[in-house]
């Protein structure tokens, strides 16, 4: 563990970095004006201290918990425990100024006096605040992003503690630290499930405890994680659990950070009053307790809440000063929240430019975050940890196994042989798969670059602006901005969903309605067209790929209604064929298929339509998620006299 052995060799420094150390202690706790050396009480509880040398966290917390905030006392403390060689009292002193300075978010200080802790502990072979010195290490390094690094130190300080056969109170407490910094590991890796499993199992162990700071602090890292799975409804009712039991420990932090994710979740559900109530009293609270962190993100989030309100210029001051601390921190997540909120909110006031600045700057920032070797090694010491865990498993089963394992001896030419083959075959479809796998990505990158190529067509995109500069010379402003907008926002959700392999329907319908709307101004509102649903069908719970509606209104209206005299009619309907299929017509009164050839073959300039194959080949890889296909089918529609009228595309997309 290479970031282990260099901190140790950090912290075995020479003895005058050590000595200034203390002097630096020793100058802070006696030039104090109300230094706390002088309390008489705080005198006879240190005297009684250095004089029984007691080695346990609790032996020493309840000596000291009153003073246990006082930056003051505890470097007279740690003054006097140095003079005494007590080690173990200057680990606990240092790694409670350490996590003073963490909340206050100075955490070069904090990770300074933590390493300082874990050094006393080592000294004194105190393994109680060894643990706690490693996750509290391993904290600090999570705080600063530093990823692989913190996860050294906790599973060292896990690794420990699960050794120890009769552990305290206090080690089962480090034990959930553990479990609850792997767990954020989790999570930052996107793997939302596994999380959740390891904040359960830290969950389970601290209710045990009575612990109610684990209880709040793990139920509000599981509405995270629900938050990010889109179950708003779970993660806020976890949010109000953690709240409630910061309530009864009166943890202002713990309300903070609490107040602060229920207000997100108000501002998902387009509920930004509700979000204002509870951060601008938040907004006092976390500036007296000083942890830039969350101070951070209750200034962007009160930055979203006021753009919500169309109230812009708090918003961007929110924002903005957000954005500042987060980069005075050095929070790439923050940096990120922020620089997006701005993003959006520059588009809001159209300014179109500054808004794709914000934009890029967060998307390079979070490239940077992901960087791919970094994952790669988290989850090799993951997957390390694990294998470790189970190999200890397997070899206690062995001893008990050993007459069995005699006997397979006989056999071990034979097994060894089998092993290698194995092995082999293993290894080559193993490497198949991966070859199966890659073509399979390149093949569904492709599919996303082709179908927003179709999506973004340079015919309608040009057009499109043609027509807004209509509107600008003619100095028909309230037209020219009513088509810009629409426009703008059918583009973001091209951009958006071009990214998506499936969106609800609700979102599709939204999508196509802009998309039609604004190829009605183009006709100078000649095409009448309609949506129909089904009550039976609920848009906001059915998936279907995203944007595949699209390419088949596309040639309706270019093929089918452009070379229409009379009145143009489109319909859209949706209905239920079954409990697993759903059904789709577009239906169009156009010239249909035969004369649209006829009328496309005379044309100078032809349109090669891509579209619908794009949208084939993204139905089927959609379909392989589901237990049954999809069917494209595309009728001529003939009048009595057997003339063409129109035609019908009825697709058929599985919902289970």
């Amino acid at each position: 563990m290479p970031s282990l052995q260099c901190s140790r060799l950090h912290m075995k420094s020479s003895l005058r970095q050590r000595a200034s150390f203390f002097l630096l202690l020793l100058v802070l706790a006696l030039n104090s004006p109300c230094s706390a050396i002088q309390n008489k009480t705080l005198d006879s509880i240190v005297d009684r201290l250095l004089s029984e040398k007691p080695k346990t966290y609790k032996e020493i917390d309840d000596a000291l918990k009153s003073f246990k905030r006082d930056t003051v006392a505890l470097n007279a403390f740690i003054v006097k425990a140095m003079g005494a060689n007590y080690f173990s009292g200057q680990s606990y002193a240092l790694n409670q100024i350490g996590t003073i300075y963490r909340n206050r978010s100075d955490l070069t200080k904090a990770l300074a006096l933590h390493q300082k802790a874990l050094e006393m502990a080592e000294s004194s072979n105190n393994v109680e605040f060894e643990v706690y010195s490693l996750n509290m290490v391993g904290t600090v390094y999570r705080r600063k992003d530093a990823i692989k690094t913190g996860l050294d130190y906790h599973q060292k300080a896990l690794e420990i503690a699960e050794a120890i056969e009769a552990p305290s109170v206090h080690i089962k407490r480090n034990i959930n630290i553990a479990l609850n910094s792997i767990g954020n590991l989790y999570q930052t890796l996107g793997q939302y499930d596994l999380a959740i499993s390891q904040f359960q199992r830290a969950l389970e162990l601290e209710a045990a405890l009575g612990n109610k700071l684990g209880l709040a602090i793990n139920n509000q890292n599981i509405g995270d994680c629900l938050e990010h799975k889109g179950d708003l409804d779970g993660a806020m009712q976890r949010y109000k659990v953690s709240l409630d039991f910061n309530n009864q420990i009166n943890s202002d932090f713990g309300k903070v950070i609490c107040q602060n994710s229920i207000a997100q979740i108000h501002l998902k559900q387009n509920r930004p009053n509700l979000a204002l109530e509870l951060l601008e009293p938040s907004l006092d609270q976390i500036a007296s307790i000083g942890d830039k962190f969350i101070w951070s993100s209750v200034l962007a989030n009160l930055g979203w809440a006021h753009m919500e309100i169309q109230n812009y210029r708090e918003a961007e001051k929110f924002m903005m000063e957000g954005l500042r601390m987060a980069n005075q921190i050095s929070m790439p997540t923050q940096i990120i929240y922020a620089q997006k909120l701005l993003s959006n909110l520059e588009s809001r006031k159209g300014n179109y430019k500054k808004s794709l600045t914000y934009y890029k700057e967060a998307e390079e920032f979070d490239q940077q975050l992901k960087n791919d070797r970094n994952i790669r090694y988290i989850n090799d010491l993951i997957l390390r940890y694990e294998a470790e865990k189970k190999t200890s498993q397997i070899s206690a089963l062995a001893q008990e196994n050993e007459l069995v394992k005699l006997r397979l001896r006989k056999n071990q030419t034979t097994i060894l042989v089998s092993a290698l083959i194995i092995g082999l075959v293993g290894t080559i479809l193993f490497i198949m798969y991966r070859q199966y796998q890659s073509n399979y990505e390149k093949r569904v990158m492709g599919l996303e670059q082709n179908m927003l190529r179709s999506q973004m067509n340079p015919h309608f995109l040009f057009n499109s602006l043609n027509s807004i500069k209509l509107y600008i010379i003619n100095n028909d402003k309230k037209n020219a901005v009513h088509y810009l907008n629409k426009f703008s926002k059918l583009v973001r959700r091209i951009l958006d969903g071009s990214s998506l392999k499936e969106t609800t329907l609700a979102e599709e319908l939204e999508t196509i309605e802009l998309y039609l709307n604004i190829e009605n101004i183009r006709f100078s509102e000649g095409i009448s067209y309609a949506i129909n649903v089904e009550d039976d069908i609920d848009p906001e719970q059915l998936k279907i790929p995203s944007l595949v509606l699209q390419p088949f209104l596309e040639n309706a209206i270019w093929h089918g209604l452009s070379s229409k005299e009379d009145e143009k009619n489109l319909w859209v309907n949706i209905s239920r064929k079954d409990d697993i299929h759903i059904i789709i017509s577009i239906i169009d009164n156009g010239v249909g298929r035969a004369a649209s050839e006829k009328i496309k073959e005379n044309r100078v300039i032809k349109r090669k339509s891509v579209g619908i194959d794009i949208t084939k080949e993204r139905l089927a890889n959609f379909a392989k998620d589901y237990q049954y296909g999809f069917s494209i089918e595309i009728i001529d529609l003939f009048n009595d006299e057997g003339n063409p009228k129109g035609t019908k595309v009825v697709l058929e997309i599985p919902t289970i």
